[in-house]
């Protein structure tokens, strides 16, 4: 076990991969040593472990680029698929609370493929895998609601006990930031106005999903996906959802997590509808500039404690509208640009075809899944205007 100043000495004076993992390999025991180091390390600096400790986390970060970089320059093999399928992974784009997500090539094209970092969390992988295939069933019949979700492509199927699953998706059109980033673009909070398109569309997300059966579970900013240009939001990281009255498979011990948890949750109780009520208004609260105080008034009565007192997602799609009619009027288009990109730039993004995904898998060894607690699964109208 390493110590926070070693792990830190470590991995900051690191010029190069093999400086911090050793000369590159395909010898088994030579790669299993590799993770280990790779997995001591992680323990110690993971945010889930330091919480808001810049350093360390920054540390992590590139701890994860470093044991990418030393694994596929170590010959790794590509993933294959019952269906014949071969992936090959290429590199890191994003860390979830259980996998990590790479771009990669197959199949016939770009993809994203998300990775559990312990085989003891596939479970949660398979959850979403479930999830995302109910939701596509669902929006195959309601085809407005499909940009909302992502699209699953192909997947590991069962995996032997110490192997690890992967889920193949489609990647999301360059673009697109999460509203993590677009928090930290705007300290000061959102003028009402851009979040008013923002919450409409996640509001249908989640009304959505609610009459397709299911429960997320785990709507924070890092799981909603926003393209700025396009007005455009994804609601992605499904590996907590369940069907209402179970209790969540897992949560986590994340601090935007822990802070956006309802009562319910916090007690280990079954979840409903009414708890992803919660926490999207829970995070309606964090993004608003603090002069908003009419949406800011509509999103506490949308976080009450108990989960009976709160609205039904699919009543609230008409009842906001009504708020921003009564605050804006006739509605205009309203351009939303993120302040690096009126200078050129993209936030958060990167091109891999039609489609990208931000926010979940890992290829190598554990790193995120620490703050995760582990649940045993309790088996135990319309939607409205979610066409406009």
């Amino acid at each position: 076990m390493f110590t926070r100043e070693e792990a830190l000495r470590r991995v900051e004076t690191a010029a190069s991969a093999t400086v911090l993992f050793g000369p590159r390999s395909a010898d088994s025991a030579v790669r299993r040593e590799a993770q280990r180091t790779f997995r001591g390390l992680a323990a110690v600096l993971h945010p889930d472990r330091t919480g808001a400790d810049a350093r360390a986390g920054a540390a992590s970060a590139e701890l994860t680029r470093l044991y990418d970089d030393w694994t596929r320059g170590a010959g790794a093999a590509a993933l294959r698929t019952p269906a014949g399928n071969a992936y090959r992974i290429g590199a890191l784009h994003a860390t979830g609370s259980v996998a990590n997500a790479y771009l990669a090539e197959g199949g016939g094209g770009p993809c994203v493929v998300k990775v559990v970092r312990n085989p003891a969390t596939n479970a949660l992988l398979h959850a979403e895998l479930d999830a995302l295939r109910a939701l596509g069933e669902f929006t195959s019949r309601h085809r407005w609601l499909t940009p909302y979700y992502p699209r699953v492509v192909d997947a590991s199927g069962p995996v032997g006990r110490d192997e690890r699953a992967f889920t193949v998706l489609e990647p999301l059109v360059d673009g697109f930031v999460t509203l993590a980033d677009v928090r930290r673009a705007f300290p000061a909070g959102l003028d009402g106005r851009d979040w008013a398109w923002m919450h409409r569309r996640l509001l249908r997300a989640v009304a959505g999903a609610h009459r397709a059966g299911l429960v997320h579970g785990a709507i924070v900013a890092e799981n909603v996906l926003v393209h700025p240009e396009q007005h455009g939001i994804v609601l992605v990281g499904w590996s907590f959802a369940v069907e209402p009255g179970q209790r969540l498979l897992a949560t986590s011990g994340a601090a935007e997590f822990r802070a956006a948890y309802p009562p319910e949750v916090r007690a280990g109780a079954p979840v409903t509808a009414a708890t992803d009520v919660h926490m999207t208004h829970a995070l309606m609260l964090g993004l608003l500039g603090p002069g908003e105080t009419g949406q800011r008034a509509f999103a506490r009565g949308c976080t009450q404690d108990d989960p009976r007192t709160r609205p039904d997602a699919a009543d609230l799609l008409d009842e906001y509208d009504e708020l921003l009619d009564e605050l804006y009027g006739d509605r205009v288009f309203r351009p939303f640009v993120l302040p690096d990109q009126k200078n050129g730039e993209r936030r958060g993004t990167r091109q891999v075809g039609r489609r990208h995904v931000r926010g979940g898998a890992d290829l190598p060894g554990g790193q995120g899944d620490r703050g995760l607690r582990l649940h045993q699964r309790d088996e135990g109208g319309a939607v409205h205007r979610l066409e406009g």
